[in-house]
């Protein structure tokens, strides 16, 4: 073998010593990163990275990436640009234990991402519907059906008194444009209605509540979401 062969061979090997060696430390990094970036908003307990080549990690991309988290504390807002940080993974799975999502506590929550679609759930106590609701305003659910949700306010706050002292009012909450909006439904508020959440990462598509078995403390129920990544 020439000079020049052996020059091409000794590239070649250190090319491939380059490529085994990212592929046992790079997503060991990434896993790292992706611990701290998660962590600024709790505990979490493990991440794994899966990525063939793992170079692809350099740039962001990955096969796969797993995260159990125990408890977190985090705004919409926040998960939000999480998950366009996320955009150059092919498959993401988020678990925690507890989530406190801007006012609302959550149990045995989870967050999928396959593609550019997501899908996120979580159990929520009627305590801690009332505890992130203004004061002195009730929820009951009426129903949850194509991607919507129907439920009865009842209250004294400046909005409901607007009918009455006590009154109530039957309130559609779902997808508009992408945000996640709550309006009254029948007159005098045809034209009324209050954004709940709205992103230029996440274009949500629907939502569901439905009520699950009782314990004997109160009554818990499971909140469900279908969006998208913009």
């Amino acid at each position: 073998m020439g000079r020049a062969g052996r020059i091409v061979a000794w590239c070649a090997g250190a090319l491939a010593l380059a490529l085994v060696l990212a592929q046992v430390l790079l997503p060991g990094i990434a896993a790292s990163r992706i611990s701290s970036r998660v962590g600024r908003y709790g505990q979490v307990r493990s991440v794994s990275v899966s990525a063939w080549p793992a170079v692809k990690l350099l740039w962001g991309n990955a096969d796969s990436v797993s995260v159990r988290a125990g408890s977190l504390r985090i705004s919409p807002a926040q998960t939000a640009e999480l998950l366009s940080e996320a955009s150059g993974v092919s498959s993401l799975t988020l678990t925690a234990a507890r989530v406190r999502e801007g006012p609302l506590q959550l149990t045995d929550a989870s967050l999928r991402k396959h593609g550019r679609r997501l899908a996120a759930q979580g159990t929520m106590s009627e305590a801690a519907v009332q505890a992130a609701l203004p004061a002195g305003i009730r929820l009951r659910l009426l129903s949850s059906e194509d991607g919507r949700v129907t439920v009865r306010a009842s209250g004294s706050t400046s909005v409901l008194g607007l009918l009455g002292r006590g009154a109530s009012v039957d309130v559609l909450a779902g997808a508009s444009a992408g945000a996640l909006i709550a309006r009254p439904l029948g007159a005098p508020f045809g034209a009324v209605h209050l954004t709940l959440f709205a992103s230029p990462h996440v274009y949500v598509e629907a939502i569901a509540v439905k009520q699950v078995p009782a314990s004997a403390q109160a009554a818990s129920y499971l909140l469900a979401m279908r969006a998208r990544l913009r």
